[in-house]
């Protein structure tokens, strides 16, 4: 197992002052080592077998990134191994090849001369143009001889793109996933790590017009972005919009992980016992949350507290510590704020094995294990508005 994570798009300049920097690190306790030996691990560090084959990735890459046909024929033409072995130089990829890699981005022309010259991962490149929601590229793929595959569909349910589920589904894709799970679709849609909640309604209402059933409840019409059924259930229930839901409610048909390993319910602030508004904030639902802002939720609901202590944060806490495909912006915290959110409420949380008792939203996030989910422009705001650590 490598032990460091190849970015999509390595970089050979900063893998150069990397490997510098490993070098004079094995010097203290190897003084006759050479650039080429912590070159060789810095490869073998991010799972690539040598430090050309790094190299030869990062240019490979580069040039289909920069959508440069003429530099990607002259490295497959200089060396034909590159067709068929992972563009990143690593034994396993999701971007895959460089045909398929050239899918993700929609590189049209690549794909048509690397096709010419050998490739065979039409299928797999059709799969990620879908997810990447490049639906042309998809078509071309498609007629270039691309066939579906049982459980495509997760791809564009993995990305929520409205446009990607309905062009396989007009092919004829069956709504299951490769094992033919015909729940799997819907737990991947609800539990992905993305947030593009437009893409989302598109989809679950696809999967309703055929033939998935979708459950009435209040959380399933936030997931949906459904007004209407929510206004009929808040008619039906006065104190809905004070109620919390278990996360089995939040996140109808998820496991722990999909068919292909894949952890589902992924989420920023924990989502166990908590209120329509904190899921508004998790799933980037801004009109939902207006909406029940307007209907009588209260800004400063609490989540439930667990026998441990945790719990009893407020939707705030959710702006600040957000899902990992989840942009970062002040908006559903202004929101909150305008309508009285506690910039000082206290809670005690705990994510990912650690703990952190009696914390204000900005020491949330100043305390946070992950910064890449801090959302920095939401604290700023808060701060603002009179809060303290």
């Amino acid at each position: 197992m490598s032990e460091r994570y190849l970015p999509v798009r390595p970089n050979l300049t900063q893998l150069r002052h990397q490997a510098k920097d490993l070098l004079r690190e094995m010097k203290h306790a190897r003084p006759d080592a050479k650039l080429a030996d912590a070159q060789f691990e810095l490869a073998r560090s991010y799972g690539v077998a040598s430090w050309p084959r790094l190299v030869l990735a990062c240019r490979i890459v580069d040039a289909i990134w920069r959508d440069d046909a003429t530099a990607v024929r002259a490295l497959v033409t200089r060396h034909p191994n590159l067709l068929h072995e992972m563009a990143r130089g690593t034994k396993d990829c999701n971007w895959g090849p460089p045909m398929s890699y050239a899918a993700n981005l929609g590189r049209d022309n690549i794909i048509a001369m690397l096709c010419a010259l050998g490739a065979t991962d039409l299928t797999r490149a059709m799969d990620r143009a879908v997810l990447q929601g490049q639906i042309e590229t998809a078509r071309r793929l498609h007629a270039m001889g691309a066939r579906l595959e049982r459980g495509c569909v997760m791809g564009p349910c993995e990305t929520q793109s409205g446009e990607g589920l309905a062009y396989l589904i007009e092919l004829g894709a069956e709504l299951c996933d490769r094992l033919g799970d015909r729940s799997a679709p819907l737990a991947m849609l609800l539990g992905t790590y993305c947030r593009h909640s437009q893409g989302k309604h598109e989809c679950l209402e696809l999967l309703a017009t055929h033939g998935v059933a979708l459950p009435d409840t209040p959380t399933m019409a936030v997931h949906r972005g459904r007004l209407d059924l929510l206004e009929r259930h808040l008619q039906t229930d006065p104190d809905l919009v004070h109620r919390t839901f278990s996360s089995k409610e939040i996140y109808p048909e998820c496991g722990d992980y999909d068919a292909n390993g894949n952890g589902l319910g992924i989420h920023g602030t924990p989502l166990e016992g908590t209120s329509l508004l904190h899921l508004c904030v998790d799933q980037d639902e801004p009109e939902m949350l207006a909406w029940l802002l307007e209907h009588g939720a209260d800004a400063n609901v609490k989540a439930s507290v667990d026998v441990d202590g945790f719990g009893g944060h407020t939707p705030l806490f959710g702006c600040v510590v957000t899902a990992p495909g989840m942009g970062h912006s002040p908006k559903l915290a202004r929101a909150l704020l305008d309508h009285g959110a506690d910039p000082n409420a206290i809670a005690s949380l705990r994510k990912d094995n650690y703990e952190y008792r009696d914390v204000t939203p900005i020491a949330w996030g100043e305390r946070f294990h992950d910064r890449d989910v801090v959302n920095e422009p939401a604290m700023r705001l808060i701060a603002e508005r009179g809060a303290r650590e």
